[in-house]
């Protein structure tokens, strides 16, 4: 009595072969049954790999890798697909996984199409429609590229869910009405205590079944789209803050860390350690006095310094809170006195950023009713699109650029911050001031460096 063979049955299809050609994972496992059942074969397994493209590595094709295990370990006699495409899709691979499938004495067919393995021939046929196979798939990724980069440069919504406080109308992201106001708020919450966390609750213990979850949330403070912007390029849709808004966020999640305790901390993440950069964390110092009482001061220290025994220095809040408050009304006038003299002697370069704009818009016009060729239409926004660039980059910082702080320290703003409660003092420092200098052989306060948007002075 002959022995029965053990089949398994892979399936793969991507969305748009599914579209295009009807092949449907239904209709491959019916016909891979039909033909296992009428040839008397025992299906070991079904293997199934949903919505992957022929580009996805073997690796990232899970079923698949499934498959290559039972393989591995002599479950399987023979793997029936339909095409040869939907089993491999470049030569490369078929030699690989053919290497393995021969050492497990394990054979594979198309149901669909004739292949045969024992032969010379058959060999060199499965090697020149894998090869025909691999330029077709990387001709169509080069294709998909090109209409990907002109919806891009069209501002169309190519992918993904829609972000909240948004709405798709003609694939362009247009301010949701109903939830503006939502969003809105919840920038300006933000804005007041410079912690995701806080927002969050926030926003959920306020708008209830309205709120965006979580990770929405905090989708919405780090993504890019809210500043206007996607793939690193403006005007995408309307913005709910600033590219400056956007960068200030960004600089503030980048930096943040989570101290052991949830004790708060007025410079948590403003101080870095002189000799390794790490991040200085507070902690509380305790210490009994002569007369019995326990005093308690919150430091800051450099956690390395246990680890790598270099001599981190350690400071202590109130002298930090003390130095800002004296120097940073001075410093502040200096910085603006610079700048004042440095727009006297240097002429400032013309923005030109609303005239390359301009042009873009004109070149995308053209294009749209096919007075140009891609060729040259891509020619000239990538010339555009570097002008643009160069000219942003070029911008200097300006009087204006430090008006948010000066407003903050205007008339008796020293009393009225000593009235301020701890919390409201640490808004208070994260609005102004991002990174405090230590002098690395003193350990003493030599600097700081302003909370600019968009620059680094």
């Amino acid at each position: 009595m002959s022995r029965i063979i053990r089949c398994a049955i892979y399936d793969r299809v991507s969305t748009d072969i599914q579209v295009q050609q009807g092949l449907s994972l239904d209709t491959q496992k019916e016909l891979l049954t039909e033909y296992a059942k009428e040839h008397g074969y025992e299906i070991v397994d079904y293997y199934i790999d949903e919505g992957l493209t022929a580009r996805k590595k073997l690796k990232n094709r899970r079923d698949f890798m499934r498959l290559l295990d039972d393989i591995k370990a002599d479950k399987i006699d023979l793997v029936l697909v339909t095409k040869l495409d939907r089993w491999f899709r470049n030569v490369k691979d078929y030699h690989n996984i053919q290497a393995i499938l021969e050492e497990h004495h394990c054979n594979w067919k198309t149901v669909l199409e004739d292949y045969d393995t024992s032969t010379a021939d058959g060999q060199l046929k499965i090697n020149i429609m894998l090869a025909v196979a691999q330029n077709e798939s990387d001709r169509t990724s080069e294709r998909i590229k090109v209409v990907f980069e002109h919806k891009k440069r069209n501002q169309e919504h190519l992918n993904g869910p829609i972000p909240f406080g948004y709405k798709n109308i003609d694939k362009h992201l247009q301010k949701d009405e109903d939830r503006r106001a939502i969003v809105e708020d919840i920038f300006r919450y933000y804005f007041t205590c410079f912690s995701k966390r806080a927002t969050i609750f926030y926003a959920l213990n306020t708008y209830k079944e309205q709120s965006p979850t979580k990770y929405q949330i905090d989708r919405m403070l780090t993504s890019e789209i809210y500043a206007g912007m996607r793939y690193g390029r403006s005007g995408f849709c309307d913005p709910y803050i600033t590219p400056e808004e956007h960068s200030q966020i960004l600089r503030i999640c980048q930096s943040k860390i989570h101290p052991a305790t949830n004790e708060p901390y007025l410079f948590s993440r403003m101080l870095k350690c002189p000799h390794c950069g790490n991040t200085m964390t507070g902690f509380k110092n305790r210490h009994k006095c002569k007369d019995g009482r326990i005093t308690e001061q919150k430091r800051y220290r450099c956690d390395k310094k246990f680890v790598e025994r270099h001599s981190a220095p350690c400071i202590t809040e109130h002298i930090i809170e003390d130095y800002l408050l004296d120097h940073l009304y001075p410093e502040l006038n200096r910085y603006i006195y610079e700048i004042e003299e440095s727009e006297k002697k240097v002429s400032r370069k013309k923005d030109n950023s609303v005239k390359i704009k301009a042009e873009l818009e004109r070149l995308n016009i053209l294009f749209q009713k096919g007075r140009i060729s891609m060729e040259y239409y891509d020619d000239q926004y990538t010339k555009l699109e570097r002008e643009l660039e160069d000219d942003q980059k070029d911008n200097i910082i300006t009087v204006e650029s430090f008006a948010s702080i000066k407003k903050k320290l205007t008339g008796n703003w020293r009393e009225l911050y000593e009235q301020l409660d701890y919390a409201h003092r640490k808004t208070f420092w994260k609005s102004i001031i991002s990174e405090i200098y230590i002098d690395p052989n003193t350990h003493k306060l030599k600097g700081f460096k302003f909370l600019i948007c968009g620059c680094s002075k």
